[in-house]
């Protein structure tokens, strides 16, 4: 016959409440209580039935992570593992699970509806999303990691459009001027129809208003913007085109992933072009493999884990009624090997 709470508690003598505290809130009994029951819950063989550990504490144990698109293409960018290392490290403190939740029916409002989490991750929605709205309605916690500031949201971020205008102008002031872009492809996406990336937009405008401090624009000669998955397969295929192209070759490919930039990298190697002799390559995030590259590569550094592990904390803390803020990290310019001046700088217009 399986073994009850009622079981162990007469075994241990002790009430079932007790028995409750020491499975899923020891924190509560003293530590040579909770050691007694849970040597007799071993020895009893007591496996708890989740459901009915679900109605008791009201809780499912679990922290929800909203990915912007499918989990094998989001697990092939090494920055967003980076992010789930951060709230692993969280979740394995707490003991609670981390579910991963991937877009349904092509959008992410349907798999919030659905989420059997405590509180929910998301990845660049902002505050005013059908997302937003469905999880308010819920009453569910939740964080935003790279969405928006804002009085109804919590989010955890840098500044991308500043830390955007550093990588540009680094590239300017080194001389180039035909430069291309490898803009993340928009991912998120709330409902079929409706796809954006917050982060795509704003480092977008800081390259902006880098060039235009040089007299230049997205749209000047010299300057394109190729939208790209964010993966090494995603920035090797879009190199390979880039280069393959009629016309000038760009003296700069700069990517808005350490993951494209590292895939630039790679077709480059295979296409035999010098980095950084003939083509300068840059990326963004400074995940742990873009200084083993060859050449290391030049980047942004944002910390990625701790993002993740800040926000997983904040959820929890709104979801025990404690307060929550904002966390905006700073980011910084890490210049390496993988860019120098080009080899016939064009004209400086600055």
């Amino acid at each position: 016959m399986r073994p009850t709470i009622k079981d162990i508690a007469e075994r241990a003598g002790v009430s079932k409440t007790t028995v409750s505290f020491a499975l899923n809130d020891p924190g509560r009994i003293s530590e040579e209580t909770c050691r007694r029951v849970m040597s007799i819950v071993a020895e009893l063989g007591y496996v708890p039935d989740p459901v009915a550990r679900t109605l008791t504490t009201k809780r499912l144990g679990a922290i929800g992570l909203l990915f912007p698109q499918p989990i094998h293409e989001a697990l092939s960018n090494p920055y967003l593992c980076e992010l789930i290392r951060g709230i692993g490290e969280v979740c394995e403190e707490k003991g609670l699970a981390l579910t991963m939740l991937p877009p349904l029916r092509g959008g992410l409002v349907e798999s919030a509806r659905r989420a059997a989490v405590d509180a929910l991750l998301t990845v660049g929605v902002g505050p005013g999303t059908g997302v937003a709205d469905l999880l308010r309605r819920r009453h569910m916690p939740f964080v935003t990691i790279d969405g928006a500031e804002s009085d109804s949201t919590v989010n955890v971020g840098i500044d991308d459009e500043a830390a955007a205008w550093l990588l540009m102008d680094h590239l300017l002031g080194l001389g180039h001027r035909r430069i291309a872009i490898l803009a993340l492809r928009p991912e998120v996406s709330i409902e079929p129809e409706e796809r954006f990336s917050l982060v795509r937009d704003r480092r977008l405008a800081g390259f902006g208003r880098a060039l235009a401090k040089a007299g230049l624009d997205l749209e000047s000669p010299g300057i394109s913007v190729v939208s790209v998955v964010g993966s090494i397969e995603g920035g090797a295929e879009a190199a390979r085109t880039i280069m393959a192209a009629e016309g000038e070759r760009p003296t700069a490919i700069l990517a808005m992933s350490d993951a494209a930039a590292l895939g630039t990298l790679d077709a480059c190697h295979a296409l035999g072009i010098a980095v950084p002799g003939e083509l300068s390559v840059a990326g963004f995030d400074d995940i742990p493999l873009a200084v083993l590259s060859e050449p290391p590569l030049t980047t942004v550094h944002q910390p990625g884990r701790e993002k993740g592990s800040s926000a997983a904390s904040l959820a929890l803390a709104i979801l025990e009624g404690r307060e929550a803020t904002h966390i905006r990290f700073p980011a910084s310019l890490v210049v390496r090997g993988s860019t120098a001046s080009p080899r016939s700088p064009g004209p400086d217009l600055r």
